[in-house]
C-alpha cells in the first residue's frame, strides 16, 4: 500500500523552466503536451517489446483518447504505454524538469531511436497547471507486480501520492480545470485543439470514444480516430499519386483549388527531414504573402512559419515539414539557432530551386504557366537568399509585350539593335496601351512588371548586372523609333515651347520635338525613370502627400514632327486670327497625351469634356458652312 506526502523537488540548474511554463505562446498548449507524453509512454512501451524487455497481449492496440466532462469541468488524458511506478512518479514528476524521455534514451542508448522519442514529460506535464486547479495522475507501470500509483497535486508545491485503482497498464491524467479555463472541457473547443496539433500523430488518438455505435445496418461501428497516422509525407514519392498529393494539400490548407506543383522531401542524410512543400495558384497578388508551412516534431505539430528553420522567402509557399532532428527547447515552440539548422535551411532552399530548374529544363510550357503564379516567390527569395539567387538567376523570365516568355539574357541579345542593354517594362498595359502601341510598330517589345515586388527586383537585377538598365516604356524613345536620330529640329522646340507654355499656363513646362516614325501621334509624356521611381518608394515607405513635393514629377511633353496636327500648327504659329484656336488645340494634345500616360484629375477632366464638345461643334460649323 503506497501513501506519501511531501513537497516537490525543485533542481537548482532547472528553476529557469518552471518560469517558462508561463510563457508558453498559446495556452492550449498544455494539451499539446499532455497527449505528447501519452505519446512518448507507447514509444518507450513499442520500444521495449521490439527488444525484448517486455512482452503485450497479441490484441494489444495502443492508443490515446481524450475524455471531457463540461459539466464537472473535468478532462482525463488516458494511454496505454509504459506506465510509472511509484519510484518513477517521484523521480520524473516530483522532481520537475528531470527528462523521463533523456532518462530512457541514456538507458537503451544502444538499442533505440532517440528521434523516436517527443517528450520531456517532467517538465510537460507541469503546463497542465496552467489551467487546472487540481491534476491528478493514475498509473500502472509495464513491470510485472507493480503497483498502480495515483499522485495529487493541487498546484502548489505539495503532493500526495497513494495506491490507485488503476487496473491497466498505462497512464490517466486528470485536470480539474479553473473556472477561466473551463472552456476546454468543451467538447467542440478540445477537437480543434486535437486537430490542431495531432492531425498526423502516429498513434491514434480518440476524443471522448465511450465504445462502439451501432451502425445502419445493425453492425457495431468502432468511433473513428481523429488522426491520420500515416501523412503523405511519411510515403515515398514515387509511391504517391498526383491525385493523392492534391487531396493532402485540401484537406491540410482547406483550399479548394489545386496546387500548381509541389516538392516532396524525403531524406534519412544528412538530414532526418521529411515534408512536402506545396506552389498555390494565387487569386490575387496580396495573397502571395499569406504561405503557411506547418513544422511538425515526429508527427506533432509546433508552429507555424519558424524562420529559424524555413527561409522567410518560403513562407509563401505552403507545406508540412517533420523533423525529429531538431534542437527545440523546452516548450518545444521556438528552435535554438544553430548550425545545424542554418544547414537544414540551407538544404531546403536547394531543393526548391533544384525543382525549378527541372522544370525549366524538362517542363518549359509548364514553367511558362506557371510563371504568373511563382514569380513574385522567386522574385522575393532572389531579393532574401543570395545563395538562392545564384542557383535561380538563369531561369528567371520575363512575359513580353509579344506574349512569350524570355530570359533576361534572351531579351538583351534580340534587341541588341535597336536598344543595347536596356529593358523596356510595362507596369499597366491598359493605361500604356499608346506606347505599347508604338513599340509594336517598330517591332519592339517590352517586358510586362505589374506587381508591387516588381519596383524592388528591377533595381535588384540593376544590381547584379550593372551595365544593364530598366527603363518603363514610357521613360524614353529609342532612336529606333525616329526618323531622323539626332537631326536638328530648328526652331520647333522654342516655337512650341511658347506656345504650349502660354496655352497651359505652365512656365516649367518640359518641351521636346522630335520627328516619330508614327505619324498619328500628335505628343505624348515622358515620366523620368529616376523621379518615378523615388516617388513609388517614398509612397511605398509612407512618404504620402509629401512625397509629390520631395520629388516632383519629371514630365516631358514630347511633339511629334511628323504629326500633320503638329505641322498645321507650327504654319498658324503668327496667325493671331487662330491664337484661341490654337490655344485650344494644344491644351487639347496635352490632355491627350496625359490620358495615354495617366488619369486626369477631376477638375482637368472637366474641362477637356467641355473643350471636346466645343471642338466638335466648331467642325460641325465648318462643314455645314
Amino acid at each position: 500500500m503506497i501513501h506519501e506526502k511531501g513537497n516537490i523537488s525543485v533542481q537548482t540548474e532547472n528553476i529557469f523552466p518552471i518560469i517558462k511554463k508561463w510563457l508558453y505562446s498559446e495556452k492550449d498548449i498544455f494539451i499539446r503536451e499532455l497527449v505528447s507524453n501519452s505519446a512518448d509512454a507507447i514509444s518507450k512501451m513499442k520500444k521495449l517489446v521490439s527488444i525484448g524487455e517486455a512482452t503485450v497481449d497479441e490484441n494489444n492496440r495502443y492508443r490515446i483518447d481524450v475524455v471531457t466532462d463540461k459539466d464537472k469541468k473535468i478532462i482525463k488524458v488516458i494511454d496505454n504505454g509504459i506506465g510509472m511506478t511509484a519510484d518513477e512518479v517521484k523521480k520524473y514528476i516530483n522532481q520537475i524538469a528531470f527528462s523521463g524521455a533523456l532518462d530512457f534514451i541514456e538507458k537503451y542508448r544502444d538499442r533505440t531511436d532517440d528521434s523516436q522519442i517527443i517528450g520531456h514529460f517532467g517538465l510537460g506535464f507541469y503546463s497542465a497547471f496552467m489551467v487546472a486547479d487540481k491534476v491528478q495522475i493514475d498509473t500502472l507501470s509495464y513491470q510485472p507486480g507493480a503497483e498502480a500509483v495515483r499522485w495529487i497535486s493541487k498546484g502548489g508545491m505539495d503532493y500526495e501520492m497513494e495506491s490507485s485503482d488503476r487496473t491497466e497498464r498505462g497512464t490517466t491524467v486528470t485536470l480539474y480545470l479553473s473556472d477561466d479555463s473551463a472552456e476546454y472541457a468543451d467538447e467542440h473547443t478540445m477537437r480543434e485543439i486535437l486537430l490542431k496539433y495531432f492531425s498526423f500523430l502516429p498513434i491514434e488518438l480518440y476524443l471522448n470514444a465511450t465504445g462502439a455505435k451501432a451502425g445502419k445496418d445493425g453492425s457495431e461501428e468502432k468511433p473513428a480516430p481523429l488522426n491520420d497516422t500515416e501523412p503523405l509525407w511519411l510515403k515515398k514519392p514515387g509511391d504517391c499519386t498526383e491525385q493523392e498529393y492534391k487531396d493532402f494539400y485540401k484537406k491540410v490548407f482547406n483550399d479548394f483549388n489545386d496546387p500548381l506543383f509541389w516538392i516532396h522531401l524525403n531524406m534519412d542524410y544528412p538530414f532526418n527531414l521529411k515534408g512536402i512543400l506545396y506552389f498555390p495558384k494565387i487569386k490575387h497578388e496580396f495573397e502571395t504573402f499569406e504561405g503557411q508551412i506547418k513544422l511538425y516534431y515526429n508527427q506533432v505539430f509546433v508552429a507555424d512559419n519558424i524562420r529559424e528553420v524555413i527561409p522567410e522567402f518560403l513562407m509563401l509557399l505552403k507545406g508540412t515539414i517533420d523533423c525529429p532532428d531538431l534542437p527545440l527547447n523546452v516548450s518545444r515552440s521556438f528552435l535554438q539557432n544553430d548550425g545545424y539548422v542554418k544547414k537544414l535551411s540551407s538544404h531546403i532552399t536547394k531543393k526548391v530551386s533544384d525543382k525549378l530548374i527541372s522544370l525549366y529544363e524538362n517542363e518549359r510550357e509548364n514553367y511558362n504557366k506557371y510563371w504568373d503564379d511563382i514569380n513574385p516567390f522567386v522574385k522575393y527569395g532572389c531579393m532574401r537568399e543570395e545563395k538562392f539567387y545564384d542557383r535561380v538567376k538563369d531561369i528567371i523570365i520575363f512575359k513580353t509585350t509579344k506574349g512569350d516568355y524570355v530570359t533576361l539574357k534572351d531579351y538583351l541579345q534580340r534587341n541588341a539593335e535597336k536598344h543595347r542593354d536596356v529593358v523596356f517594362y510595362v507596369t499597366d498595359e491598359k493605361q500604356q496601351s499608346q506606347y505599347i502601341r508604338l513599340f509594336e510598330e517598330q517591332g519592339m517589345e517590352a517586358v510586362l512588371l505589374p506587381s508591387l515586388i516588381d519596383t524592388h527586383f528591377i533595381q535588384f537585377l540593376e544590381f547584379k548586372n550593372r551595365n544593364v538598365k530598366f527603363n518603363r516604356i514610357d521613360a524614353e524613345i529609342s532612336d529606333s523609333m525616329k526618323n531622323d536620330a539626332g537631326k536638328d529640329n530648328g526652331n520647333w522646340e522654342q516655337v512650341f515651347e511658347k506656345m504650349f507654355r502660354d496655352a497651359l499656363g505652365n512656365e516649367k513646362l518640359k518641351l521636346k520635338v522630335e520627328n516619330l516614325k508614327t505619324s498619328n501621334i500628335p505628343g505624348m509624356i515622358l515620366l523620368s525613370e529616376h523621379s518615378r521611381r523615388m516617388r513609388e518608394m517614398s509612397r511605398m515607405f509612407g512618404g504620402g502627400p509629401d512625397a509629390e513635393n520631395l520629388f516632383p514629377a519629371e514630365e516631358t511633353l514630347v511633339i511629334n514632327r511628323g504629326n500633320s496636327l503638329i505641322q498645321k500648327l507650327y504654319e498658324l504659329r503668327d496667325r493671331e486670327d487662330r491664337q484661341d484656336d490654337v490655344k485650344m488645340i494644344c491644351r487639347h494634345i496635352y490632355d491627350l497625351a496625359v490620358m495615354s500616360h495617366r488619369q486626369l484629375e477631376p477638375a482637368a477632366m472637366s474641362e477637356f469634356i467641355e473643350r471636346s464638345n466645343l471642338l466638335l461643334q466648331k467642325i460641325a460649323g465648318k462643314q455645314s458652312n
